[in-house]
């Protein structure tokens, strides 16, 4: 199925002083880091708010699946919360999947921030709630630190720009040639890869596909690719752009590169390809892409990633 079958509905946009809450629906957070992060959202103009069931742990997960489940519906169906951000990724978003209760959510279209295991919410909730997501800084991971976020396209994306780009300074480079218009979609490939035969199967055909990855060896990202190759996952896909794609190797002495690796898989298919933009698992300053909306690739000698449309509502 196209994710561009119809359009999706996107959220108010967010404006200095509005509220943001902050859910755990994945792997259990630190206080210290969940207090640096408010601190940083703070200086950013925010106001963070959360529940205290939040620090709960139940093995490796921020509490139980009920527990990360209500937390994210009663966040969504608040007035007084403007936008979502996640805490941390880690593992565990993939067992809302079956638990979340749509009716609960798709009334109520809201910024959801995250990236890493939060790309199983962010895909789910463009794909069958039908809004526009957020792959971009998260508050224990990001905010905490000093440059963490990329002021620009977190402004731009959240705060409803009309149109705008992606382009010096993201790091990205040219692997293949090309222009694409398409829907933003994508994230962590792990994870895109691991929702293959299920019923929240990605849905890429007719996008502008972002892939993104961590400490992952090119063996093991050239074999995610191929099963999305293989499972003809990238036949109607417009155009490719990878992140950063950090700690993605097999030794430092390794006589090929990962770029090399990428390239016998999607060299072929005829369309433009990238390489490090930097959003997700970053070095420094993630940038917030929105997922859901139309964009334009432009790979040549530099690479640009144009927002074609508005992300967010104005309030």
């Amino acid at each position: 199925m196209s994710s561009k079958s119809q359009p999706r509905t996107k959220p108010l946009a967010l404006r200095t002083g509005d509220t943001v809450g902050i859910a755990a629906p994945a792997s259990n957070i630190k206080l210290e880091l969940l207090e640096a992060g408010c601190d940083g959202l703070r200086h950013a103009g925010y106001e963070p708010f959360y529940f205290d069931s939040i620090l709960d742990r139940d093995l490796y997960f921020a509490g139980s699946v009920e527990r990360r489940a209500r937390e994210l519906e009663a966040m969504f169906g608040r007035d007084d919360i403007h936008a979502i951000l996640c805490a941390r990724g880690g593992y565990g978003a993939n067992y809302l999947l079956n638990v979340l209760d749509p009716a609960k959510i798709a009334p109520y279209p809201k910024i959801i921030v995250g990236y890493s295991d939060l790309t199983a919410l962010l895909t789910c909730f463009a794909d069958n709630a039908r809004f526009v997501t957020f792959h971009g800084p998260m508050v224990t991971k990001d905010f905490a630190f000093a440059g963490g976020v990329d002021p620009e396209s977190w402004q731009n994306a959240l705060g409803g720009a009309a149109e705008w780009e992606v382009a010096e300074g993201s790091g990205a480079k040219p692997l293949v040639s090309g222009t694409a218009e398409g829907i933003l979609y994508g994230g962590c490939l792990s994870i895109l890869v691991a929702s293959l035969g299920t019923p929240h199967e990605i849905r890429p055909s007719g996008t502008i596909l972002f892939l993104e990855d961590i400490a992952a060896k090119p063996y093991q990202i050239d074999r995610m690719l191929m099963q999305l190759k293989l499972g003809g996952r990238l036949k109607d896909v417009r155009g490719i752009v990878f992140g950063e794609m950090l700690d993605c190797r097999q030794s430092p002495d390794q006589d090929y590169t990962l770029e090399e690796v990428i390239l016998r898989i999607v060299g072929d298919l005829g369309i433009p390809v990238a390489f490090g933009l930097r959003s997700g698992h970053v070095s420094r300053a993630n940038i917030t892409l929105p997922f859901g909306v139309q964009a334009r690739l432009e790979v040549g000698s530099s690479v640009n990633l144009h927002i074609l449309e508005a992300a967010t509502e104005k309030r």
